[in-house]
């Protein structure tokens, strides 16, 4: 039983901060690669941001590079994705997703790389 779960999403004013949760259950997190994705109305779903598998790398997209942060705790085997300067353009839902391979060039971005996803969590950026 693989299972992810995304929370913290909400309202948030333009400027503020959310810190965003996903917790696995069913695998041992560290083990795997953890991505974050975002879908907004009327738009592609897009990567946001990747966490390799046994302490890796980690990747950002262009547009939220230097505002959200991607973080772990195998503690607690959560992924957290803290962000930071919220734009109302940042609205969406956003999604936690994993694999157990390591991801290569730029497939880290593209949905068919993962093979588990979350429900997704509301994020509203708005004054």
């Amino acid at each position: 039983q693989v299972q992810l779960v995304e929370s913290g999403g909400g309202l948030v004013q333009p400027g503020g901060s959310l810190r965003l949760s996903c917790l696995a259950s069913g695998f041992t997190l560290d083990y795997h690669t953890i991505g974050w994705f975002r879908q907004a109305p009327g738009k592609e779903r897009e990567g946001l941001s990747c966490m390799g598998k046994n302490g890796g790398a980690t990747y950002y997209v262009d547009s939220v590079k230097g505002r959200f942060t991607i973080s772990r705790d195998n503690a607690k085997n959560t992924v957290y994705l803290q962000m930071n300067s919220l734009k109302p353009e940042d609205t969406a839902i956003y999604y936690c997703a994993t694999t157990p391979r390591f991801l290569y060039g730029t497939s880290w971005s593209k949905e068919r790389a993962y093979d588990f996803w979350g429900q997704g969590t509301q994020v509203t950026v708005s004054s």
